[in-house]
């Protein structure tokens, strides 16, 4: 079972400055008891190259005069906290400048590799090279001598590569080099040896050890990258430019992964990794660690180690104010199971393509909603949905599309937008509708059928759309184009021509359990954040669900539920969360104050439940039991608050 409450202990250390002088067992146990840690992830190399302990196959750091990677797993063995080991493998300064036939060469223009080379920070080694044969003697070492509970291995994903080796040896696969296919392709086949020469290191010594390689970025439906691993580690600082919405998207992907433990890496800075001196307020942690454990990951802090060896006790005291929360909600954690109604068939599972636009707009409007759900990818049974929603992109599989078929078939509800379900110019699903094309005008204008907050009236749509006929379905929403598409020849005012009422069509309809939108409105919210697009695709889920959701609560947009299920418990959990935030300085989102929620109403479809009660507080709430459903009211949401509904 992986920890809940563990440690990211960067110690990245210039080969300058003094190392460990002020380092104590003492010190750093009490640091890990004051922060109330059970796992933390301490260093043998790191992005400088340097190792802190005695090595026989690399250089310890010429300031160290100790082991301190021994002491620092023998002070966490002697009071029970884990400490997987950390070997930084896609950087290793020392080596870059020692060994230039081993650099990552990551363009075929000269003057943007000497731009790169010449870079004030750490640079790519190639594990096409004779630095792979390194990198696996250090993780045996480590193995051999520490036998840790796991290893990290970091700065690592698949990438393109043109130095003398990789060059050659594309030429001698039947490879151009100037395709960018056939150079993917390459990196991908690298990627994979480095992967099985690595986790072979590891699994030589040891058949438990944990295995971690990460790359900053879980890619959906990317299985090799993600099967390499034992676990997950989800990277996402939200003042580290993530923000506050990205980790849930990240997590409602890798929670729908079989027998996949993960956690929430985050960090006590108040920008980003390698910050001395940068503190975030206890009420963001707090935050943080609670989304965390929400979404079912367990949680990580990111810490950086002063290079004298002393932990700052102003961290591990702000740590400890969100881990001893954690630590008293975890019987309420462990086994659990998030319960989800839709299901999003990921735009970057499909296209492969990292951060999909269609994804981020998708995720930003369920959140913003209070709906439960998951992101899938192709491989996937849509079955335990109730809906499933194809956002914008196009390129399915015809297995896919079968299944698609077969699941609305089935009663399951579908939300389709832009060219989702369109194939050799048709629609695989009956919408209602003919497909007729893209419409070339850009912006368009969107005018609703039902209420909105604004009123009847015309909204602009900054993406792309397309044009239907209804022919037996019901239209939600009517498209206008513009006069023209502005052009330096032909524009109107300062954005974009306003709308045409001669040109009016549909841009919505509904038949029965299909629903299709002919803008592509997950991209443009993501990019734009219009109202509209959001009020639009409310009202089309709610007009298919009807009273159909697990559960409901009337939280505002900025607060979040979730809903998950212990079986061996009998009982399902409600997780409410709500914090204010801020923008500081040009673009980092903080949390500082606490705002309270009071008298939330909630809603749960259940078995008539024999206590409703607010955990870890162990209040019984009253609550009403009428047609399958229960309805209560929390009193206070202060941060997190979790429900325990009791069967």
């Amino acid at each position: 079972m992986l920890r809940k409450r563990q440690v990211h202990l960067d110690f990245h250390t210039n080969g300058t400055l003094p190392v460990g002088k002020k380092f104590s067992k003492e010190q750093f146990q009490s640091a890990l008891k004051a922060g109330h840690i059970d796992s933390i992830t301490v260093f043998s190399k790191c992005h400088h190259g340097w190792s802190y302990h005695p090595t026989d196959v690399n250089e310890m750091h010429p300031e160290l005069t100790f082991d301190l990677l021994g002491a620092q797993l023998e002070a966490c063995k002697e009071i029970g906290v884990n400490a997987p080991v950390y070997i930084s493998a896609g950087y290793d300064e020392k080596d870059y400048v020692k060994h230039p036939e081993w650099h990552h060469i990551r363009s075929t223009d000269k003057d943007d590799v000497e731009e790169y080379r010449n870079e004030v920070h750490f640079h790519m080694l190639c594990f096409n090279t004779g630095y792979l044969d390194a990198l696996c003697a250090q993780i045996e070492e480590v193995m051999q001598k520490y036998n840790p509970c796991g290893i990290f291995l970091d700065i690592v994903h698949p990438r393109v590569c043109y130095c003398e080796k990789c060059l050659t040896d594309m030429k001698n696969a039947g490879l151009d080099p100037e395709n960018e296919e056939d150079a993917i392709k390459h990196g991908d086949i690298v990627f994979a040896k480095y992967i099985e020469r690595t986790n072979c290191a590891v699994r030589k010594y040891s058949d438990t050890a944990t295995i971690f390689h990460n790359g900053g970025h879980i890619p959906k439906g990317d299985y090799f990258v993600i099967e390499s691993n034992t676990h997950l580690e989800l990277e996402s600082l939200p003042t580290g430019g993530w923000g506050y919405d990205h980790f849930p998207l990240s997590a409602a992907y890798v929670r729908s992964l079989k027998n996949t433990e993960f956690l929430g890496m985050t960090g006590k800075f108040h920008h980003s990794w390698g910050e001395f001196g940068g503190f975030k307020h206890p009420n963001a942690l707090i935050y943080e660690t609670s989304l965390s454990v929400a979404n079912g990951a367990g949680c990580s802090i990111g810490d950086q180690m002063h290079p004298l060896g002393e932990m700052n006790m102003a961290t591990y005291n702000l740590i400890g104010k969100a881990y001893a929360l954690v630590e008293e909600k975890e019987p309420w954690l462990t086994g659990a199971e998030n319960v989800a109604d839709i299901a999003v068939l990921s735009g970057e599972a499909v296209t492969h393509k990292r951060d999909s636009d269609a994804d981020v707009g998708a995720n930003r409007m369920l959140l913003e909603n209070s709906y439960l759900y998951n992101f899938i990818d192709e491989t996937m049974d849509f079955s335990p949905y109730k809906m499933l929603i194809l956002p914008d992109v196009n390129g399915y599989s015809d297995e896919t599309a079968e299944r698609i078929k077969a699941f609305a078939e089935n009663g399951g509800k579908i939300i389709a937008t832009g060219e989702s379900i369109v194939k050799d110019g048709k629609f695989i699903l009956d919408t209602g509708a003919i497909y007729h094309g893209k419409n070339e005008m850009n912006p368009t204008y969107f005018i609703p059928c039902f209420e909105t907050v604004n009123g009847n009236t015309e909204y602009v749509m900054r993406c792309d759309s397309h044009k239907i006929d209804v022919t037996d379905g019901e239209t939600v929403a009517y498209m206008q184009n513009p006069y023209f598409n502005r052009t330096a020849e032909h524009f109107c005012s300062h954005a974009h021509a306003p709308n045409n009422p001669d040109e009016t069509f549909a841009g919505a309809v509904v038949k029965n359990n299909i629903a299709y939108i002919g803008w592509d409105i997950f991209t443009a919210y993501a990019r734009h954040g219009h109202l509209c697009f959001k009020e639009l695709f409310t009202q089309v889920a709610e007009k298919l669900m009807g009273d159909d959701f697990t559960a409901k609560a009337e939280i505002p947009d900025k607060a979040v539920m979730t809903y998950t299920r212990q079986d061996k418990e009998n009982r399902n959990i409600m997780h409410l969360l709500f914090a204010h935030t801020t923008v500081r300085g040009r673009n980092t989102e903080v949390i500082e104050d606490t705002v309270p929620l009071y008298n939330v109403k909630c809603s749960v479809k259940c078995e008539k439940p024999s206590k409703i009660i607010l955990v870890p507080q162990g209040k019984e709430i009253d609550f009403e039991y009428t047609d399958g459903k229960a309805e209560f009211t929390v009193p206070e949401v202060n941060i997190h608050q979790m429900i325990e509904i009791k069967q």
